[in-house]
Parts: structure tokens; sequence; C-alpha cells
């Protein structure tokens, strides 16, 4: 699932083809999945776990990356948790930041959340390179509440929000670059993902159906390391 920003995303991990770092750690996880994706770039749990467990809640921290710019051209780059839209499935429910850079050379960094297939919405939650971070996705029934915290400013975003179908099927820590996709398409073009050296994802969490809560590594489901390809044409999808 690729996160729509009118520009919709592409995602980054170990992404040195594309000329950024290395990308989410999150402990020592055993047992992990090795996987590719043509878009994305850090954990999955729950996916291709072969049972019906769904997700109520995840949760992330992470160091907002400085985006190294240039006059070269236009680059992107996304930080964010979330609930599903792995296995090709068209719902995703997330909240992250970005770090971008404009033609010009000059970065931007915000925060946002989205409910896919629904655009992205910007939101009023100052985010700087270096301040600390923590997302969170709930889903209760049709209600979708997404959080931010700047631990740094000590500001913070909640809003909950309505959506008919949404999907629970896993939980994701991710480092995603942009694709550019015409509205209503599903055929999207991977943008030029800013070089933001590493980031790591701590203080990670997940809550199942059955209340469960566990780390990425937990082994009440099953946990996949994404590694970003270029010339994976799968995404997570």
């Amino acid at each position: 699932m690729t996160r729509k920003l009118m520009f919709p995303t592409l995602s980054v991990a170990a992404a040195c083809a594309l000329g950024a770092g290395p990308i989410a750690s999150a402990g020592a996880a055993t047992d992990v999945q090795q996987a590719s994706s043509g878009n994305w770039a850090g954990y999955v749990v729950g996916a291709g776990s072969g049972t019906s467990k769904t997700f109520k809640s995840v949760t992330g921290s992470w160091v907002q990356p400085t985006a190294k710019c240039s006059s070269s051209g236009a680059t992107y780059s996304a930080f964010w948790v979330g609930l599903g839209g792995a296995d090709g499935r068209q719902a995703l429910e997330q909240d992250g930041t970005e770090a971008n850079c404009d033609a010009n050379g000059t970065a931007h960094y915000y925060a946002w959340y989205e409910l896919v297939p629904k655009s992205p919405v910007q939101v009023d939650l100052a985010v700087h390179p270096g301040d600390h971070l923590t997302a969170t996705t709930t889903v209760n029934g049709h209600e979708v509440t997404e959080s931010i915290v700047n631990h740094t400013t000590g500001q913070s975003f909640t809003k909950t929000l309505t959506m008919s179908n949404p999907d629970v099927s896993t939980a994701e820590w991710v480092a995603e670059a942009p694709s550019q996709c015409q509205t209503g398409a599903t055929d999207c073009t991977a943008l030029p993902l800013s070089d933001f050296g590493t980031v790591s994802f701590t203080s990670t969490s997940a809550t199942d159906s059955s209340g469960h809560t566990g780390t990425i590594s937990s082994n009440d489901w099953s946990t996949a390391a994404l590694t970003l390809d270029p010339s994976d044409s799968s995404s997570a999808e």
C-alpha cells in the first residue's frame, strides 16, 4: 500500500541504492522473516501469519531525521506507524512525519495522518530535526484515533475519525519515501528519496484484538523485517 500525498508515498530501509542510509532498527527481534519491498522499509507484524489475528493499536517513537538537501531536485521521506495496508489490502490507517527537500534545496518538516484511500492531512504540530516523536494509531470499530506527541516541544495532536472499513490485519513501523500517483490511480511512480541518514524506531508496541500488548519481536505474532529494494516492483501491499 502506497501512502498518498497527492504525491502518495514510497518507502525507505537500507536504501543505499537511492542514496539514503539504512533504516529502522527496533531491537533484536527473534524469528524475524526477511523480506524486500519496492516502497516500504521497517517492520510488519501479523503479516503472513495465516491466522485471523487482528490489531487494535500500534505505537512507536523516533527522532526526526535531518534531510540533507541540495539544489539538484526535490526529494521526499516519511516515517510512520500504522495498521493495515499490507498484502495488497486497500485500506491503511497511519500517522507520522515527513522530511522533504524542495527543488531549491530547502528542507521541510511536518506531521500528518492518513486514512487510505483518502488523501493525507497535514496537522498543526511543529516538527524539527532532532525532535523526539511518538505516534499512535488506534482502531475501535469504525473509529480511528490518530495521535502524535512531540516530546521535545511538549506539543501533541489527537484526532478521532470514522472509517467505513478500516484494515486491522497488520501493524507496521515504516520509513517510506513517496511515489507520485495520478488522482484515483493505483499505478504510482517512486519519487527521489531524501538523504536522511538513518532512523530507528523505539518504544514500539502493538495491541491485538485479544488485548495482548507486545513488542515487534513478540512470540504472539509473526514479524517481517522489510528492506527497500528499488528493483522490487511490489510494495508492502
